[in-house]
C-alpha cells in the first residue's frame, strides 16, 4: 500500500491538538483592523477549534495528524 499524501495548504492552516480536536487560526486579522475594537483583535490571536461538521474534512487531508 502507498503512503497517502498530505494536502499541503491543510498541514499549513491546521494543527492537532493532543485530544485529536483541530486548530485553526480566526479570520478577521489582516486588514481593517483601525476599525476593530481591541477587545476583539485580542479574541482574534487565539487560535479556534474546527467545527465538528468540518472535522471529518480537514482529517481526510491531513492522513497522518
Amino acid at each position: 500500500m502507498p503512503k497517502l499524501k498530505t494536502k499541503k495548504g491543510v498541514r499549513k492552516r491546521f494543527r492537532l491538538t493532543k485530544s485529536g480536536k483541530i486548530k485553526r487560526a480566526r479570520g478577521g486579522k489582516s486588514h481593517l483592523l483601525s476599525g476593530k475594537k481591541q477587545k476583539r483583535k485580542r479574541g482574534l490571536r487565539r487560535p479556534g477549534l474546527v467545527s465538528k461538521a468540518q472535522e471529518r474534512m480537514v482529517k481526510a487531508l491531513l492522513p497522518y495528524g
